[in-house]
């Protein structure tokens, strides 16, 4: 009986020690109020669980005032859960509860539950004070479930057992044996299967969305288990809500994808590991890992280092827009008061970078001269060109409320202008498509082409297919500009100029006639021959559409030194 008795009491001082545990106000414990936002819970969060992590905190005490601080932003974290807890003073809302956490000036706190099958329990201060307590303790009426499951505080009652003794109790018995309650020692929490405002990534959705895609990711590598998962968790939040729009933050559980986190080399052991998909390596991207400080502002400057440089940064003074391009995509440069490339610029370069060519360059004001030029009356400001040389102002007096909402603004500024090139692809492809082609130069065509009826004759040599093409495309894009008027035809024509091919590998004597080694260090070259005074000059240098037209304007300008030929070039 006396044995029986001391069960009892144990278990009436555990059952409200427990209860003392979970009516404790969860706003409190992150120094927050009622009132406050997500953003606030999570910065009160952030900064309590850097003081009492207890890897930076080995007071007495830091290690279960770190759980306490978890358990309190897991539930207020939650909109449901917190809506609950509110309402209830339990995150899962169960039927029967008054509001469970205490309150400004309540003298005591009542939890019943009049449902069937329940008991109830009441300690009068009378009870209580025989017990051990103080006179003129208040009165605690609770109740807990039938037996068979856990009470209504959300824990069975073996569980007070099991972190007495260390034993479980499913065997049964009776009340004075531990027994009685029947229910499960497991905790009802357990680990999160997946971190919650981060989206899960799997091996499908990284090979869609992520890999090569133009956008830095955060990703976050961990197992349910690992300590300090809710820790960085929030970190990354807060460094993902102070760059959205310039970044996404996903996680992987590499529990449920062991072989994709393996095959990734981000497995997680000990602690969960964190990665931006980044491309500063290569335009294609690559993970790195984050070994540094788990300080926000820390890791946000990791962040900023690793997006995208797909623009490339040039001097006004010193640049200009070719006027001709053999490239089919876009140009379009911003001009800000900025000493490095944006961030946002650096984002829509990204997203972009297969699309357009970008580029920014520092400005000082609009009085600038380069700025003038432009047709630019307001800064920052985007100015673009089409693939036919064709020049717009596309925006100026850019105003930016955040990253996310000018990446969407400029994004649809740039997908216009896309569109206008398609246009302008297409008008160019139809007008050009007859003229186009480049002919080889052959015996029976020389005369023609370039016979001395003929005053200027380019001729493009190549040794390899990707010579000719190169060749092939520059001189067909050149030979249509007013400076060089159109080339001949196949039957002759009074123009001044006509543009040829010469395959070098079959026809290596002709070029002696120019030069005694025949360039053969030369891939590609371009002679410009006069057929009449048997003079030439011939170009060695870069082949890119505004080098050649360089070349050739100097060439009807009479700025080149010409000479003679060492014999008549003959074609075999």
């Amino acid at each position: 009986m006396k044995n029986r008795l001391i069960y009892r009491t144990i278990l009436l001082v555990s059952l409200f020690v427990l209860i003392t545990a979970k009516t404790k106000d969860l706003y409190k414990v992150l120094g927050v109020e009622r009132t406050a936002s997500q953003r606030e819970i999570q910065k009160a969060f952030h900064k309590l669980s850097l003081q009492y992590h207890p890897d930076k905190n080995k007071n007495k005490g830091a290690q279960e005032k770190f759980a306490e601080i978890n358990n309190a932003y897991e539930i207020l974290s939650d909109e449901e859960k917190r809506k609950n807890y509110d309402m209830y003073g339990d995150e899962k809302a169960r039927p029967g509860f008054d509001a469970g956490y205490p309150r400004e000036n309540d003298e005591s706190t009542y939890f019943t539950n009049s449902g069937p099958g329940h008991s109830q329990f009441t300690f009068r201060p009378g009870e209580w004070q025989s017990m051990g307590g103080k006179g003129g303790s208040k009165q605690f009426s609770f109740s807990f479930g039938g037996s068979g499951g856990s009470g209504s505080f959300g824990f069975g009652l073996n569980d007070i057992f099991s972190s007495l003794f260390g034993s479980d109790t499913n065997d049964g018995g009776q009340f004075g044996g531990f027994g009685g309650f029947g229910g499960s020692t497991r905790s009802q929490s357990g680990p999160r299967s997946s971190p919650k405002n981060i989206r899960t990534i799997n091996s499908q959705v990284f090979q869609k969305e992520i890999a090569a895609q133009g956008m830095t990711w955060l990703l976050l590598s961990y197992t349910p288990t690992l300590k300090g998962n809710q820790h960085i968790e929030s970190i990354i939040e807060e460094v993902g809500s102070t760059l959205q729009g310039a970044l996404q933050v996903g996680s992987i559980n590499c529990e449920t994808e062991p072989s994709f986190c393996k095959d990734l080399g981000i497995y997680p052991r000990r602690v969960p590991r964190v990665f931006i998909y980044s491309y500063v390596a290569s335009d294609t991207g690559s993970l790195v890992e984050y070994n540094g400080d788990l300080a926000v502002k820390n890791f946000k400057s990791f962040c900023q280092e690793h997006l995208p440089r797909f623009s490339k940064r040039v001097d006004l003074r010193h640049f200009e827009f070719p006027s001709v391009t053999n490239e089919k995509l876009p140009r379009v440069m911003l001009l800000s008061t900025k000493k490095d490339t944006p961030v946002i610029w650096r984002v829509l370069s990204g997203l972009y970078h297969k699309r357009f060519i970008f580029y920014d360059a520092e400005v000082h004001d609009v009085t600038d001269p380069t700025v003038r030029r432009l047709g630019v009356d307001a800064l920052p400001a985007i100015v673009g060109v089409l693939s036919n040389g064709e020049k717009h102002v596309l925006k100026t007096g850019i105003s930016v409320i955040d990253i996310k909402s000018a990446v969407h603004d400029l994004s649809i500024l740039l997908d216009g202008f896309e569109k206008k090139n398609k246009k302008v692809g297409a008008r160019k492809a139809q007008t050009n498509t007859v003229e186009k082609q480049i002919l080889l130069l052959t015996k029976s065509n020389f005369d023609v082409l370039c016979g001395e009826s003929t005053p200027v004759c380019i001729i493009g040599s190549f040794r390899s297919s990707r010579a000719r093409e190169k060749l092939e495309s520059i001189l067909s894009m050149v030979s249509q500009k007013s400076l060089s008027r159109r080339q001949n035809s196949a039957i002759g024509s009074k123009d001044s100029i006509s543009y040829t091919l010469l395959d070098a590998t079959k026809q290596s004597a002709f070029l002696n006639a120019f030069d005694k080694a025949g360039f053969k260090s030369a891939d590609k070259l371009l002679v410009a021959y006069k057929p009449r005074k048997r003079k030439f000059a011939a170009y060695v240098g870069e082949m890119t559409t505004e080098e050649v037209e360089g070349f050739i304007s100097s060439v009807l300008n009479g700025d080149i030194q010409f000479r003679e030929t060492r014999q008549k070039p003959i074609l075999k």
